[in-house]
Formats: structure tokens, C-alpha cells, sequence
């Protein structure tokens, strides 16, 4: 059977890769997804057929906009560690810029690295002009990660997934040169 080609850019910082997902990468979404303390502020899935619904529809995104969530792997242990994107399936108000850790990968600055390259991409090579990270009350680790990357909230809204939702608008192409 011939696997469809996305063209999914490799992105580098200095400790991590941002790649495409593959197959073998299912394993370490299933168990962030289906973990009640890692993906309550992502989307928690009951269970792996759904697990996998979700890692085959981030496959689909990029096949559609040309973007989505990247597998973001540590170049020391090559095993992926979270995923870090840009995200905007129907019902979205705009493009997001995402991230989530796997457990055990918090603390070290990982997801600020990783999200500030995966910015740049699409301000550079994507040409958006304005990226958003919506964010659910109570998950204040995103909240100061996003404040960190100069985001300011904007407002509320009440995503179709996730329920009530807050807008941080991220600093434009402009404000960041």
C-alpha cells in the first residue's frame, strides 16, 4: 500500500525536533489523550479506538490546512515528549497555537522552545498574520506560558469541545522582529 504524502516540515531548536506524527507515535498520544491529569485541559479521550480517532483527524488536519500538531521530540532520548502546533478544526474561531507535554517532560522549557519555533514558522513560512492559544480556565501552566510568549488575553468564548474557553492573542509577525 502506497501512505499518501503530506508535506510536513521538520522544524529544529536546539534541544528539540518537531516532526510529522507517525504511526509509531500513536502509543504516546493514546496515553496523554486517555489521561484524566495530563489532557483535561486538551481533551480527554474515554479510550483508544477514540485516542485514535483523534491522532488520525490531527493527520487529517494537516492534509487539509497545512498544519497541525507536530510530534515534538527531545534530540537526547528521541522518544516524542508532547506535541506542539497550529490547530483550528471547525467550530475554531481562528488559528491556535497549541502545545501539550507528555508526562514527566514539564519544568524544563520544552513547550516555550518548541512553541516559539512552531510561531515563527507560521508567521515566516505560513504567512498568518495573528495566532491565538485558547486555553481553558484553571490551566495555569498555559495561561503563564502563554503570557511568557507576550499572549495577552483577549476574551471568553465557548469553544464546542472544550466549553468555556479563553483567547490569548500572541504578538503579531511584526511585534516580534
Amino acid at each position: 500500500m502506497v501512505k499518501p504524502e503530506l508535506n510536513i516540515p521538520l522544524l529544529e531548536t536546539e534541544r528539540l525536533v518537531l516532526r510529522g506524527p507517525e504511526a509509531g507515535d500513536f502509543d504516546h498520544y493514546a496515553g496523554f489523550l486517555m489521561d484524566p491529569d495530563r489532557a483535561v485541559g486538551f481533551g480527554l479521550e474515554e479510550d483508544r479506538p477514540k485516542a485514535w480517532r483523534w491522532f488520525a483527524l490531527n493527520i487529517g488536519h494537516w492534509a487539509l490546512h497545512g498544519y497541525g500538531y507536530f510530534t515534538t521530540i527531545p534530540r537526547e532520548s528521541n522518544l516524542p515528549c508532547g506535541i506542539i502546533g497550529i490547530w483550528n478544526p471547525e467550530g475554531w474561531p481562528e488559528p491556535e497555537l497549541g502545545w501539550a507535554l507528555f508526562g514527566g517532560h514539564e519544568g524544563k522549557g520544552l513547550a516555550l522552545e518548541g512553541a516559539e519555533r512552531v510561531r515563527r514558522w507560521a508567521y515566516d513560512d505560513l504567512g498568518l498574520p495573528t495566532l491565538t492559544s485558547n486555553i481553558v480556565p484553571g490551566n495555569d501552566r498555559s495561561i503563564a506560558l502563554a503570557e511568557r510568549m507576550g499572549a495577552k488575553f483577549e476574551r471568553k468564548y465557548n469553544n464546542v469541545r472544550m466549553g468555556e474557553t479563553m483567547i490569548y492573542r500572541h504578538p503579531g509577525p511584526e511585534a516580534l522582529k
